[in-house]
């Protein structure tokens, strides 16, 4: 039996990688610079593996943004906006694609499956891929000089390039696919010939619903891929829920398949049990959790082990994670003020590396009784806490008094809003200053009193620039928060948080995950002080801004011993007394937040019924017990409207605001088909871009929304919160927006 690992997390032990990246972009290191640092950023992590024990170290993993991106890159797949005119792809426009550029909108960027991480998506428009730059075999040639390391080279496969790209219609499928079978045979045979033994082709695809058909694609495609490569040992990683089509799946002629046994435990078991395994090809084994914190019950991962030599001999065996550990923070050694018993109940990149090895020893019998008592021990103890007692559930109501069309006359009534109203989504930018009194507050190094005049003072600037500004519905700013999660993990009971535990949400973003470890309970308001100052200072209505349940448990690392939904619960019913503390102090405009709502969806589309149903119900649960003249609005982000529009009708939010720019064609044709009777903004420009939108841009697609959406519900707003922007290009922006709404105003008045 061998360990294997899928993928290190890049932003290393203290972010060193993100310093790179935005020192390049700030231009205080040169290229060169940047090439030297990453360099050893990569270096140390393949070292750092290997020296695990770990015995299948990956390359190819490491990016220097995101690895759709890459492979994008390495395919010379640039569009035209971006001027490339051939040859390896150069850094500054492999930047632009990601974060766009004068002139050329950024490439699309959305979820990767399930996740919070988010990829560039590949535009293949103009479709003729070659391959330009190598860069598996740069990386596995560097590990082998450099550290004497023989590696296993890690690519994104074919289909599920293709499946995630857009640019084509659903027919053009197979041709676009079989345009990429030559260049994924040279790159894999250049691997060959340089020495490569194993190659592992991540098709997490493989697990969505595919259709018989398109396995029947998949299957060609690896046989031709196959067959000019007979010296490589091939294996196709899947993750993230079982494979959908497992008997085409283990005739293909590869040396091996990678399963997950995780998130797709029940049913990749079962079909193994039922269709058993081939007798000459290699099982990789995900039983690590790749995508959570938790240690791993031992006991529980040797018998399932044991199940599968039943079938397959552990010689035949890989054990590894069950994704790559990009999820995952780097190491639990620098969390010096967890308590104990949380703290030795968690397993971060490193640890999980180190579970491998003690599981491997396990299976061969050289692991100490000590040891392995000693991992369960700190595995059960966290279980049988007080803070995971089982808990009742409380009797709530779920549902709003009355309908939208009432509650929509009587707030117009009491807001009086002109047509076409403008907002934001929520923040303003998070400045060096703001950032760094609130870390002298947090080290005791601030007073209070100090600390609550500094953040009142940009409230109080930035109440003020919006009056000037102009827009209709202000907000606070969120000035106090560093992160729209953890905000309110660290006013509830049962979050906890690690000190730097970061991992990457899209390009130098990184986030660092409440810890949901026992019973979530409301402690006091967390968020009135902030609003209610906000709105003393202007007539304008100022939004209470919370995150929702499905979010803040989307973006935490949850307790895995009971059902999300039971978390879910209980963090709305937490958030209800903070809506209801708002609207006793006069906020009757609040927000509540699911950017993470579609992102949760199970990928099999026959377990989706279930977690929207219970989705919506933990937002109904935070927000119904409420005055019909409370406005409730919520925001989401990179949604494929059309798959849930019926659950967010079902949330009946007064307004919905949605992440739209960067595919505003895409999302506004779902309302072609569909019907929505609510309040809506569609983003009208995309915030994650430093570039500053025109008026004629954002009034084009404001006109294009209108042509489908009833202009007495539509709504103006930026995609997202504005925390990341600069304040020169957030006035700038945003006087543009303006701009924008009232020509559109304008215009509509002037026809009636």
């Amino acid at each position: 039996m061998k360990t294997s690992n899928l993928g290190y997390p890049r932003i290393g032990k203290s972010r060193e990688w993100k310093r790179t990246l935005e020192a390049f972009w700030a231009n205080t290191i040169t290229e060169k610079e940047f090439h030297a640092q990453m360099k050893s950023r990569r270096l140390e992590h393949l070292q750092a593996q290997s020296e695990k024990g770990i015995d299948l170290v990956p390359t190819g993993d490491f990016s220097y943004y995101d690895h759709v991106l890459d492979t994008a890159a390495m395919f010379g797949l640039v569009p035209e906006r971006f001027a490339y005119d051939g040859g390896p792809v150069p850094l500054s426009t492999y930047f632009a694609m990601a974060r766009g550029e004068k002139g050329a909108q950024a490439c699309e960027m959305t979820k990767w499956f399930d996740t919070n991480y988010h990829y560039i998506v590949p535009e293949l428009e103009q479709c003729a891929p070659k391959l330009v730059d190598n860069k598996p075999l740069r990386d596995f040639l560097e590990a082998k000089r450099e550290l004497g390391l023989h590696t296993k080279p890690v690519i994104l496969g074919p289909f599920t390039f293709v499946t995630l790209a857009k640019g084509y219609q659903p027919e053009q499928f197979a041709s676009l696919l079989q345009r990429f079978i030559p260049v994924y045979q040279q790159m894999l045979q250049e691997l060959a010939a340089a020495g490569a033994t194993i190659v592992q082709i991540d098709e997490p695809a493989l697990v969505l619903d595919i259709t018989k058909e398109e396995m029947a694609l998949f299957t060609a495609t690896y046989k031709e891929i196959a067959q000019h490569v007979p010296e490589l040992a091939l294996i196709l990683q899947s993750y993230f829920e079982a494979v959908t089509h497992y008997q085409e799946l283990i005739a293909l002629p590869v040396a091996g398949f990678g399963l997950d046994f995780v998130d797709g435990r029940e049913a990749n078991l079962a079909a193994i049990q039922a269709y058993g395994f081939p007798a000459d090809k290699i099982l990789a084994a995900g039983v690590i959790d790749g995508r959570n914190i938790w240690r791993s019950d031992l006991e529980k991962s040797v018998d399932l082990l044991k199940q599968l030599s039943d079938i397959i001999p552990f010689e035949r065996q890989m054990i590894q994670p069950s994704s790559s550990l990009l999820h995952v923070p780097v190491s639990v050694r620098q969390e010096t003020e967890l308590d104990p018993t949380i703290k030795a109940s968690l397993a971060f990149c490193d640890e999980k590396l180190d579970e491998l090895t003690l599981l491997k020893d396990v299976i061969s019998g050289a692991a100490s009784k000590e040891k392995i008592a000693a991992h369960q021990q700190s595995y059960d103890e966290l279980i049988r806490s007080d803070w995971r007692k089982k808990q009742e559930p409380d009797a709530v109501r779920a549902k709003r008094t009355s309908s939208f069309q009432t509650r929509y006359e009587l707030q117009q009534q009491k807001w009086q809003l002109p047509l076409l109203p403008t907002t934001t989504i929520g923040s303003f930018p998070q400045t060096k200053e703001i950032r760094n009194i609130r870390a002298q507050w947090r080290k005791n190094e601030c007073s209070t009193a100090d600390y609550q005049a500094r953040i009142q003072a940009e409230i109080q600037k930035w109440i003020a620039i919006q009056e000037e500004i102009g827009l209709d519905v202000f907000v606070h700013g969120e000035f106090e928060r560093n992160d729209m999660v953890e905000f309110f993990g660290e006013k509830l009971a049962g979050f906890t948080f690690s000190k730097n535990g970061w991992v990457q949400s899209y390009g130098s973003r990184c986030v660092k995950p409440p810890i949901i470890y026992g019973n979530v309970a409301y402690t006091g308001p967390m968020t009135v002080e902030e609003t209610v100052y906000a709105q003393s200072l202007t007539s304008a209505p100022v939004k209470g801004m919370l995150t929702g349940p499905v979010t803040i448990l989307n973006w935490s690392f949850v307790r895995n011993d009971i059902p999300k939904q039971e978390v879910a619960f209980q963090i709305a019913a937490a958030l209800l007394q903070e809506v209801q503390a708002l609207e006793q102090a006069g906020i009757t405009m609040i927000q509540v937040d699911e950017p993470a709502l579609r992102e949760g969806l199970p990928l099999k589309k026959a377990k989706r019924n279930d977690y929207l149903h219970w989705a919506v119900e933990a937002f109904r649960r935070s927000t119904s017990a409420i005055a019909d003249t409370t406005q409730i609005h919520t925001h989401m982000c990179y949604s494929d409207f059309a798959d849930i529009i019926e659950a967010i009708d079902a949330l009946d939010a007064d307004v919905i605001s949605i992440e739209t720019s960067r595919s505003h064609a895409e999302l506004i044709s779902a309302f072609e088909h569909n019907v929505y009777d609510k309040g809506i903004g569609l983003g009208v420009y995309d915030i994650h871009s430093p570039q500053i939108p025109e008026v004629g841009e954002m009034l084009a697609l404001i006109e294009r929304a209108l042509a489908v959406l009833p202009p007495s519900l539509f709504w103006v707003n930026p995609d997202c919160g504005l925390k990341t922007r600069t304040e020169a290009e957030t006035v700038a922006a945003l006087t543009n927006m303006v701009k924008a709404a009232k020509a559109a105003r304008a215009k509509m008045l002037s026809t009636r």
